[in-house]
């Protein structure tokens, strides 16, 4: 069942949410193979359910109320572990909850466990986790995209109807498009970032995945609020995501972007953009050309920015305090060891890169000119914004793709992010959504529109679901 199905029979009691956690345990246990989940708590989501039970009066009204949801391994939860799919944190339980998850708690909803995911959310194929790699539910030789591969591919095999990723670089909508699932970035600071390990602190979003816009405008409700903790939260007016679902904006003006064929993309996903602008005209809308030949140097901008980032907020873990500690005989080695050990090789290769732009001699041949690109990317989107409401385009360059490529072709894998990072360097919302089907794969497109129109996108999004059936399909 969608989030919407699933609400609505706990709502009129016709399911329990006991009855609900227990199918979700099933389907754990019968796509075990997927290697979905980093943490199951079973007996804890039981207790909790029956306790929504016995007081249904207090949960059936909440945005997420007797609903199970699965959370990335990226967010802290009191006293349960969140590795980040490191060796690193592999027994490091937080003594604090994340906001994410406190939030989704206070709406209802019954956490079963931690999603798998590439290590300190570094990866597009979610392959660098220390607990082995996600296998995509509609072909297990595929990859489920990453970093937040297993959140999308517990959804897609229908574990749960909702659940939460974070988005550096498209790690939201990259998964969602190769799991034929919806996934949305919301704007950069609409949710709190307190409680979740830092990867590119600049850059990182928290965002709901569902099989629909319903069930992402849902889980948003819940999710974003003020938080005094993360001075990058900021304040704005409440909305109603779900509420905003039925509002009429009207004929909108899409972007779409000039020689958009000439970056590489699959034919089998330009096929399905065209196919998707036909069903959008249909509904009314008008497309305009945009020129954005800087496209490509975001992908540049971000593999400097992101590693410089991340070789900062994780010279934290080093083996003293918490996380993994190698025995050593003086602290140099301790560092040292600790973190040779504690590290993948993806990590530790972004750590090096980051260090070396951000050193005396590079840091204006790099670090700087990459911020300015970054500036330069914002304000064509500002441009575009007063002419168009929503930019629409692919999420990814192709379907999903074999595991195992990154040691034929490393480039390749940094080159999967290039129509999504624009979004996070410029902190812009954008949602991923299924599009068409190829090759028995799904495919996915992506609409960005400007900061703090989430609604806009999500009501969009929800109305082409309506006329549309690709959202509906499921793995076989």
């Amino acid at each position: 069942m969608t989030f919407k199905e699933t609400r609505a029979q706990f709502r009129a009691k016709k399911v329990s949410a006991k009855e609900l956690v227990q199918d979700s345990f099933k389907n754990i246990n019968k796509h075990e193979e997927l290697n979905i989940f980093i943490s199951k708590f079973e007996d804890d989501a039981i207790a909790h359910a029956e306790h929504i039970d016995n007081n249904f009066s207090d949960f059936k009204d909440l945005p997420i109320g007797g609903i199970p949801i699965a959370h990335k391994d990226i967010f802290c939860t009191k006293g349960k572990k969140t590795t980040c799919a490191s060796k690193m944190l592999e027994s490091f339980v937080p003594p604090y909850d994340s906001t994410v998850t406190r939030n989704c708690y206070e709406a209802g909803s019954i956490m079963i466990g931690k999603t798998n995911m590439d290590e300190f959310a570094m990866g597009s194929s979610n392959e660098t986790s220390f607990f082995g790699p996600v296998k995509n539910p509609w072909q297990k030789s595929l990859v489920p995209g990453g970093s937040s591969g297993g959140s999308a591919a517990c959804i897609a095999a229908g574990i749960t109807s909702i659940s939460t990723g974070t988005d550096t670089g498209g790690s939201i909508r990259q998964p969602a498009a190769l799991c034929g699932i919806t996934g949305l970035k919301p704007t950069y600071g609409l949710i709190s970032r307190w409680g979740m390990i830092a990867f590119c602190s600049s850059m990182d979003q928290a965002g709901p995945f569902a099989k629909d816009a319903f069930g992402c405008s849902a889980l948003l409700d819940a999710m974003s609020s003020f938080d005094t903790k993360d001075s990058t939260c900021t304040k704005r007016q409440d909305k109603n995501f779900e509420a905003s679902l039925v509002n009429d904006f009207g004929k909108l003006r899409i972007g779409v972007i000039k020689g958009i064929e000439d970056f590489g993309i699959s034919e089998s996903v330009l096929k399905a953009y065209e196919n998707t602008k036909d069903v959008l005209q249909q509904m009314g809308h008008s497309f305009h050309e945009l020129d954005f030949s800087e496209l490509s140097s975001g992908i540049c901008s971000y593999y400097v920015i992101a590693p410089a980032e991340c070789s900062s907020n994780l010279s934290r873990f080093d083996g003293v305090k918490y996380g993994h500690r190698a025995k050593a005989e003086n602290i140099n080695d301790l560092y040292l060891i600790s973190r040779s050990e504690g590290f993948g090789e993806e990590v530790q290769k972004r750590i090096l890169i980051g260090t070396y732009v951000l050193s005396a001699g590079f840091y204006d041949a790099y670090y700087r000119k990459a911020q300015r690109v970054r500036r330069m990317i914002k304000s064509k989107f500002d441009k575009f914004f007063e002419s168009v409401d929503l930019v629409f385009l692919p999420t990814t360059l192709d379907q999903a793709f074999k595991m195992n490529r990154e040691s034929s072709d490393p480039n390749k894998m940094y080159k999967e992010d290039l129509l999504t990072i624009p979004a996070n360097l410029a902190g812009l919302p954008a949602i991923s959504f299924p599009n068409g089907f190829s090759n028995n794969l799904p495919i996915g497109a992506q609409f960005i529109g400007n900061y703090f129109t989430e609604d806009l996108i999500l009501n969009t999004t929800n109305k082409f679901q309506e006329v549309t059936d690709w959202h509906k399909m499921t793995p076989s």
